[in-house]
């Protein structure tokens, strides 16, 4: 099967939007083009509406997601900063090595795997942290940690979050919910393919802003003169103009939609595989009250092969569903329906493709 035929119902990469697709034919700018100038500028406040902020240092690092989370802690913290950091999952325990090279102190506040984190033992777990870390949808169990409680009650931390999963596909607002310092990814719930790692950080943040970060090509100090039109655009570096196309025309599709119907549309797919994956004997793993909709995880039934059913459901019926990782592998899989693919044609293929599965 072609791969523009498939499915991808993992927690990888969405199926783009045919509006990100077709702006990948524009012709290439120069990236110190005033009319890709223009664009980037208004890309940044698409951005600021998906987040709801108004942020003035919103704006795509040129990379995937995981230099956003290199991002987000290097440009705050120094050797010695005490680091809070949630860990529920692979992305949490991300976070604590991001922030120990970076010299910091990491407090751990960890959760049993498919459970959430109650946001008041990351307030109680250090009297004065530099920064109070946590992930909003962790992408290794499908598990919403709650954010808002956490911004009401930080005092000095600042409080930085992984969105990569959630923005565009759940609430994320940044401005009501205090966060400080937000990353995400585009090739999940924007419907972007993976490139570009949305970044999002307040003013009060800024006060904080290390000098002389550990890295060079993400040091905020440098990039933000490029991307906020601070006097004359210093140049810092290429920027990717094809993908910066592709985003500004995902962030376009997700706008006209409106954020509430793009929510609505995850949790009605969401809900139809919660309801009718354990009727086929897939039980839901993530904790009740605290389950994703854009990524469902599910324990296999009694005698069924991860491999080999995620290999058929690939090579027979075109759809790519994500294994469970560390402790879970081969017991969990994440089923995702994120951007694009979060429509109910693609839920009632993907379970009818498993009930045909587990009746064979």
């Amino acid at each position: 099967m072609a791969y523009s035929d498939r499915v991808l119902m993992g927690p990888g990469p969405s199926n783009p939007y045919p509006e990100a697709m077709a702006a990948f034919a524009r012709p290439v700018l120069g990236h110190l083009d005033p009319e890709f100038l223009a664009l980037l500028d208004e890309t940044n406040e698409r951005l600021r509406a998906v987040w709801q902020t108004g942020n003035s240092l919103t704006f795509p690092i040129s990379a995937t997601g995981s230099a956003g989370m290199e991002a987000a802690f290097c440009n705050f913290v120094e050797p010695g900063d005490t680091v809070v950091v949630g860990v529920n999952g692979v992305f949490g325990s991300r976070m604590c090595d991001v922030a120990a090279r970076c010299g910091a102190e990491v407090v751990a506040v960890n959760e049993e795997w498919g459970r959430a984190i109650d946001p008041q033992r990351l307030l109680d777990a250090h009297p004065s942290p530099k920064i109070i870390a946590v992930v909003h949808a962790e992408t290794s169990t499908g598990v919403r940690n709650d954010i808002a409680p956490l911004g009401r009650h930080t005092g000095d931390a600042l409080l930085l979050v992984d969105c990569v999963t959630s923005l565009g596909g759940i609430e994320v607002a940044a401005d009501d919910w205090g966060i400080d310092i937000a990353y995400s990814g585009t090739q999940k719930c924007l419907g972007v393919p993976p490139g570009l790692a949305p970044l999002t950080v307040s003013e009060r943040a800024l006060e904080a802003l290390v000098e002389r970060p550990q890295s060079w090509y993400l040091d905020l100090n440098m990039i933000r003169a490029y991307v906020a039109g601070e006097g004359a655009r210093a140049y810092h570096h290429t920027a990717p103009i094809s993908m910066l196309y592709a985003l500004h025309a995902g962030l376009g599709a997700v706008l006209e939609e409106g954020l509430p119907n793009a929510w609505a549309r995850h949790q009605a797919c969401g809900d139809e595989l919660h309801t009718r994956l354990p009727e086929l004997g897939f039980e839901l793993w993530a904790q009740e009250g605290h389950r994703l909709p854009q990524l469902t995880t599910v324990t296999l039934p009694d005698g069924f092969d991860d491999a080999a059913g995620r290999r058929c459901l690939l090579e027979r019926y075109g759809i790519e569903v994500g294994g469970g990782l560390g402790p879970v592998a081969g017991k969990v899989w994440r089923i995702g329906a994120m951007g694009h693919t979060a429509r109910p044609r693609n839920a009632e293929m993907l379970l009818g493709a498993l009930e045909e599965l587990v009746k064979a």
